[in-house]
This record gives structure tokens, C-alpha cells and sequence, in this order.
């Protein structure tokens, strides 16, 4: 079981590397908005705050590294990089699915960063599926013992289960069992898609049942029936993998929707992200923090100074666009009327 999916983490990595993954015929959204550019800000640049609090700690931007890998040792290298130019930039960090850690203890060093990042919000990962397969708050009390982490994100990923060999796909029953987790897990639970986005109403059954954020990852960024595309050995689904290239959410359209459906509940908006000006749209679209994964993959596997660079470029591009519509804090970026929809 380990070494199928510790081949099958190794060939996410390379395909999100150097294949075309991105859903064809469907955009985050972000294009259809523009900031009305206010020539007089009436704010200092330099006194711009990016300062957002997260799971009772304070980020130095609002900025998460989406959840993405582990299980081998380039994935060690990878979130050691990852957890390094975190903690540097303050910014919070979700690991990528933490169950091959607990199926084979060999792995479990791939996920163990804190000691990178002491102070960082830290987020472990496990695939919410799996608590029809055996799994139950038991499996994720020893995924936070293991990781030292601060939340427990539960991930939704279910048509790229359908697309994967042998995947795990009975949803039945899940929201019960989410529940039971938020329940009795002493961190705090949050819950995201994978690339497909989450509708409002969705979020707001989520929120009931305990959970204390939601990770929208909207369409437009890295469609993940596209990545199993390319790992099948089955024809036909490799051909019905095809018919899904545009299926999703567009991440503008969910963050909306959830944020409608649930203001006052965290949410984090993913799917896609590429710079600090779309977090900025994101944000002023409802969103609480914003997630960055595949636009940053490549600098992870390069160094921990190519990810700083990469940090430091996003969130100066957040902070010229809140200068460029006179918004000194995040929460005037919330509150803006300057973001116009193109017609």
C-alpha cells in the first residue's frame, strides 16, 4: 500500500510539473473583475498593513501555501523549502495528505516541517473519504501528534477519485462523520476541495457541523481529472477525463457564494492563484485568506530563496494593488467599492 502511494505522489509532482493541468475551457474568474484605480490614495505606501490573524496567530500576509505533497523524498525536500520560506514570510502553510504517514512510519519524516517552522500556522491533511475506510478522529488526533500541527484540513476530492486507479469512492455519509471529527479533535477542523470549488450552501452545512474554515479551491487552476489523465492505464477513463477538462466552480464565482451563504465563517480562497493582485481581487471578493499552489511548485522544488522571492513578489503585488485603490488595511480591501466587474 506504501509503495503505491508513494509512486503515485512521486508522478502527481512530475505531472503538475511538466504537464498541461489546467482545466481547458473554464478561468478562475478573476479576469472579468478590475480594480478602479483611485490617482489619489490618501495612504502611505509604506504603512500598509498585510497583517491577518489565522488559528490564534498572526500572519505577516494573508497568505497560505496550499496543501501538495509528501510520501517521498523529493516531497521532503519540497515542504522542508516550503515550511523554510513560511516561516521567513510569515505566511501559514497546509501539508499535503498526511495518510501514507500513518500507513508507513518511513514517510512520516516527509511531513514533520516544524522544526523548520516553529511558528507558523501549520496545517495536516487528510483525504475526508477515508473516514468510510476506516478512519476516524483516533487517525486524526495521531496526524496532528505526528506533524505538531495547529488544524486538521479534511480534503474533498471526489471525481479525482473517480479518475484514479482503485480510488476511494464512496462519499456516503460524510458530513456525519465530519462532524464526529470537529467533535473530538482538539485543534480546529477546516475542510477544502481540491481544485473543483465548494457552493455556499454546501459551506454553510460545513460550518454547522463545526468546522471553522473552508478552503474554496475553485476551478481554473490545476484540474486534477486532468492530472489522473495522464497516470491511467484505462483508456476509457483517460477518454471521459476529457469531458470534465471544464467542470468546476470558478474560485471567484465560489468565494462569492460561500461568503454569501456564510458571513461570518473563514474562508480561503484557492484554485488557480498566480499573484498578488488576483489575492487582492480575492480578498475583495470575500475571501480571508488566499492559497497558492501549483504557481509555486517550481520554486519549491528549487530552493527556499526562490520561494522567499516568490513570497516577497506576491505580497508586494498585494500591497501595490491596496495602495492603487487607497486601502490600508486588509480590512479596507474587504470593504472597497473600487473592484468592478467588467461588462
Amino acid at each position: 500500500m506504501g509503495e503505491t502511494i508513494d509512486r503515485r505522489k512521486a508522478e502527481h509532482i512530475d505531472i503538475c510539473l511538466y504537464q498541461d493541468v489546467a482545466g481547458q475551457g473554464i478561468t478562475t474568474g478573476f479576469e472579468q473583475y478590475r480594480f478602479l484605480h483611485e490617482a489619489l490614495p490618501e495612504v502611505n505606501f509604506e504603512d500598509i498593513s498585510l497583517a491577518a490573524p489565522f488559528l490564534s496567530k498572526n500572519l505577516r500576509a494573508p497568505f497560505l501555501i496550499s496543501s501538495m505533497t509528501g510520501g517521498t523524498e523529493q516531497a521532503a525536500d519540497i515542504n522542508r523549502h516550503l515550511a523554510e520560506a513560511a516561516e521567513a514570510r510569515g505566511w501559514a502553510m497546509g501539508l499535503g495528505s498526511t495518510r501514507i504517514a500513518l500507513e508507513n512510519q518511513e514517510y512520516a519524516h516527509t511531513f514533520q516541517v516544524r522544526k523548520h517552522a516553529p511558528s507558523i500556522p501549520l496545517i495536516a491533511n487528510l483525504g475526508a473519504v477515508q473516514l468510510n475506510y476506516g478512519y476516524d478522529y483516533t487517525h486524526c488526533q495521531r496526524i496532528i501528534d505526528l506533524t505538531e500541527a495547529d488544524a486538521l484540513v479534511l480534503h474533498l476530492n471526489s471525481l479525482q477519485e473517480v479518475f484514479q486507479n482503485n480510488g476511494d469512492t464512496n462519499f456516503k455519509g460524510l458530513l456525519k462523520k465530519i462532524e464526529q471529527v470537529c467533535q473530538h479533535l482538539d485543534v480546529p477542523v477546516g475542510v477544502k476541495e481540491v481544485g473543483w470549488g465548494i457552493h455556499g450552501e454546501l459551506a454553510r452545512k460545513l460550518f454547522q457541523a463545526g468546522i471553522s474554515f473552508v478552503d474554496v479551491a475553485g476551478a481554473g487552476g490545476t484540474s486534477w481529472s486532468q492530472v489522473e489523465k495522464h497516470r491511467s492505464d484505462q483508456s476509457v477513463k483517460k477518454m471521459a477525463a476529457e469531458a470534465f477538462a471544464d467542470w468546476g466552480i470558478s474560485t471567484a464565482e465560489a468565494i462569492q457564494d460561500v461568503r454569501r451563504a456564510n458571513p461570518k465563517g473563514i474562508v480561503i480562497a484557492s484554485g488557480g492563484m498566480r499573484n498578488g493582485v488576483e489575492a487582492a481581487k480575492a480578498i475583495a471578493l470575500g475571501a480571508d485568506l488566499v492559497g497558492f499552489g501549483r504557481s509555486i511548485l517550481k520554486e519549491a522544488t528549487l530552493s527556499t530563496e526562490a520561494l522567499i522571492q516568490a513570497f516577497e513578489r506576491i505580497e508586494l503585488e498585494l500591497q501595490i494593488a491596496m495602495f492603487g485603490i487607497g486601502a490600508g488595511s486588509l480590512n479596507e480591501l474587504k470593504e472597497s467599492d473600487h473592484l468592478r466587474k467588467r461588462t
